[in-house]
């Protein structure tokens, strides 16, 4: 053996460095979670898992609607009229929970089921799942991550479970050769085969964007990693796949990536470009190339060419660019996508982030839904239709003679003809509208003993002129949001919460809607969004600057009014509060600052100032207080 060159020793030497480096950095990182009561974030997840490895049954239960959460998986039950939802996270601006739990959404009945198993996966999200019809229906879930309470610590997955809906319980599927750990990765069946895109690993110090592509043989349950032909997509997360239904392609659309733009800096790019991906030698191409036989599938080799590429599994694929149509949603990322039926796709919200400063986002959400024809890879925006609600009104004459009899003696006190409006169902017999009545119809009088009502009825057969059909336009869309899990199940598309945000505030969603797309009337709601969130954000050092920066400028600002709240407040002194945002933004070097930056640092000075005037009024009262108890 030669010696070694200096540049590889080069080399090797700062591999170590690094290596020890980073080391070191994790010792510290765990030291100081544990002063903070943080373990760490492998233990974390080994208490949950020996938390269900002590189950010993599976329970079912009837149970209100999931708790707050992003992230979770929403998959159309492959036999039944049902959804599938499993875990999530939910934050609520102090405290990250991570959940593990299965959900059954009964389409008929509007209710849920909670179903808890021995031995689940850890809890998770931004994981994927996908539901095939084998073996009694089997739901799919690969991947995802783990976040640590404080968002200090992420663990990212790379294992594969099977929930077998049928005898309700999970398997951990041990096969070598798959993606590496990730999250934000798109997962779908496809012929016999689960196929895995895309993804991202972060963990705090780094992270690495994805572009492999993966396969999984649900017969043989081995991994394959394709081998690509074409340009592929740039790496990405948070990307959609559509596939046709004939199996011939999948269609990649969208997604993010960020990268380095200098030291500590990075730079988020959202993707709004689309790829189809197919196997070499589809159906229809009168071969069988880049196709690797399935022998425990039963394939004959006398099958034709369009069956054997539909149970054989692909060995080649290939990327191609796909030019879009001019009626493309605009940019945007963490919008949803669901399949129907005709081979069309629906993706609905999303956000584009604007970058004020290297620092500061500014996002705008969306909310309207946009049509996809896989094949044509062509794009419509969804207009609604509307309820038409029509109104038929006939004009009738009733003649009501009305006596007032006394207990003691029979005196007619008047006899008064009225003319009535009615509006009327024209299928509604007017018989059973007079029938309805609480009527006594032997006597013709009510159930009380002073007044009798007669009814002497007198309808003539309306004519066309009296007939009068208004229709009214009645349109409900769900509010802005991202990441909202979406499916479609018998043509109908149902929409489950995300995430939208006010201001600092990421408030997360839970509400549940359904439109069916063969009408594309309006949308129905199904669960309305819980209102009352507490949002818990540790926000004293924050206020503390804003604090600081009013002492420092020596502002005169008007006064809090006795029981005036914080928004009427800054409703009565916005104009002043934005002066003073630009001075302050000035004095911080800020010279060419935008209306927006402007106007959100005059919301934060605003809210400082009346915390302000909240701790001394609530100081001056309990001061008062505690006089009078001395006095």
């Amino acid at each position: 053996m030669g010696k070694k060159k200096k540049s590889e020793k080069k080399g090797k030497g700062a591999e170590k460095t690094a290596i020890k480096t980073e080391r070191n950095q994790e010792r510290k990182m765990k030291k100081a979670l544990q002063e903070q009561g943080e373990g760490d974030i492998e233990a974390l997840i080994a208490e949950f898992q020996e938390r269900d490895r002590k189950m010993c049954n599976v329970v079912e239960e009837k149970c209100p609607p999931p708790s707050l959460r992003s992230g979770m998986s929403l998959t159309s039950h492959p036999l039944k009229d049902e959804l599938i939802m499993f875990g999530g996270e939910f934050f609520n601006g102090s405290k990250t929970f991570m959940y593990n739990d299965l959900y059954l959404y009964n389409i008929k009945k509007n209710n849920w089921l909670k179903v808890t198993c021995p031995n689940c996966p850890p809890p998770r999200t931004s994981h994927q799942a996908a539901a095939i019809g084998q073996d009694g229906g089997q739901l799919w879930v690969f991947g995802g991550e783990f976040a640590s309470p404080s968002q200090s610590q992420f663990y990212h997955y790379k294992d594969l479970w099977a929930y077998h809906l049928t005898s309700k319980n999970w398997e951990k599927v041990s096969a070598p050769g798959g993606p590496s750990s990730r999250s934000g990765h798109r997962m779908i069946s496809f012929r016999k085969l689960l196929i895995v895109f895309g993804g991202f690993h972060d963990n705090i110090r780094d992270y690495k964007y994805y572009n492999d592509l993966h396969t999984f043989n649900l017969d043989t349950r081995t991994w394959q990693k394709i081998d690509i032909v074409g340009i592929p997509p740039s790496p990405r997360s948070g990307c959609q796949l559509a596939a046709c239904q004939d199996h011939s392609k999948i269609i990649v659309f969208g997604g993010y990536s960020k990268s380095t733009v200098k030291k500590e800096v990075d730079k988020g790019m959202v993707h709004f470009d689309m790829f189809t991906l197919a196997p070499e030698g589809a159906a229809g191409s009168g071969s069988s190339s880049g196709y690797k036989r399935n022998e425990d599938s039963g394939a004959t080799a006398t099958a034709t060419a369009t069956a054997t590429s539909i149970t054989s599994t692909p060995t080649k694929w290939k990327w191609t660019l796909v030019r879009q149509s001019a009626n493309k949603p605009t940019a945007r990322c963490g919008f949803s996508l669901a399949v129907a039926p005709g081979n069309k796709a629906f993706i609905f919200g999303g956000v584009l982030d604007e970058e004020d400063t290297e620092e500061d986002l500014e996002g705008t959400f969306f909310n309207d839904l946009h049509l996809l024809e896989i094949e044509k890879t062509k794009w419509h925006q969804v207009s609604y239709k509307g309820v038409k609600m029509i109104v038929e009104k006939t004009k009738r004459r009733r003649k009501d003679k009305i006596r007032h009899d006394s207990c003691d003696e029979d005196k007619d006190i008047s006899d008064v003809s009225v003319d009535i409006e009615v509006e009327q169902d024209p299928n509604e017999d007017v018989t059973q509208e007079i029938d309805s009545l609480d009527i006594d119809s032997e006597k013709g009088a009510c159930s009380a003993d002073i007044f009798t009502v007669t009814m002497e009825t007198n309808i003539s057969t309306p004519s066309k002129a009296d007939i009068v059909t208004m229709e009214k336009k009645n349109v409900f869309v769900p509010q802005t949001r991202m990441n909202a899990a979406m499916v479609i199940k018998n043509s109908i598309l149902y929409l489950y919460g995300g995430i939208y945000e006010e201001g600092d505030k990421q408030i997360t969603l839970d509400d549940l809607y359904c439109l069916d797309v063969t009408k594309m009337d309006t949308w129905i709601t199904l669960k309305p969004a819980t209102t009352k969130q507490l949002w818990q954000e540790d926000s004293e050092s924050s206020t503390d600057d804003d604090d600081d920066d009013l002492e420092d400028m020596e502002v005169d600002v008007p006064c809090v009014s006795e029981g005036e709240c914080l928004a009427d407040y800054f409703k009565r002194t916005h104009d002043i509060w934005l002066k003073v945002a630009e001075e302050s933004l000035k004095e911080d070097g800020l010279l060419d600052a935008s209306c927006r930056q402007i106007k959100r640092h005059a919301s934060e000075l605003c809210e400082a100032h009346y915390a302000i005037y909240t701790r001394t009024s609530e100081a001056q009262e309990l001061s008062q207080s505690l006089s009078n108890q001395v006095s």
